[in-house]
């Protein structure tokens, strides 16, 4: 789903060179990066932490009664870096409709 959504927002924006990547209180925008690099960083870190999440997970123990928690803890995550790339990709979006980009 993840890789879906930077593809489709790759190519709504595919006018833009660069996109905003972090933004202050006030909705300044602080700084910009390349717009595939932008739109790749979520889902690649998300990958990265899946990847460590079940390496742990199939090398250590987890403590007793614990055992059930593995599956929710990974679904709690990829909700939550959904949610995380969908904010991201919702003010990237409004801040180009602001600036008319």
């Amino acid at each position: 789903m993840m890789i879906w959504l930077a593809l489709h927002a790759n190519a709504r924006f595919s006018g833009e060179r660069r996109l905003p990547m972090q933004w202050w209180l006030n909705g300044e925008v602080t700084w910009y990066a390349p717009r595939r690099i932008a739109l790749a960083f979520i889902p690649t870190l998300a990958i990265i932490v899946f990847a460590l999440y079940v390496a742990l997970s199939l090398t250590t123990k987890p403590r007793a009664g614990d055992e059930q928690l593995v599956i929710p803890a990974m679904l709690f995550m990829g909700f939550l870096f959904l949610g995380i790339q969908w904010l991201h990709l919702y003010l990237v979006r409004k801040t180009l409709d602001r600036s008319g980009g």
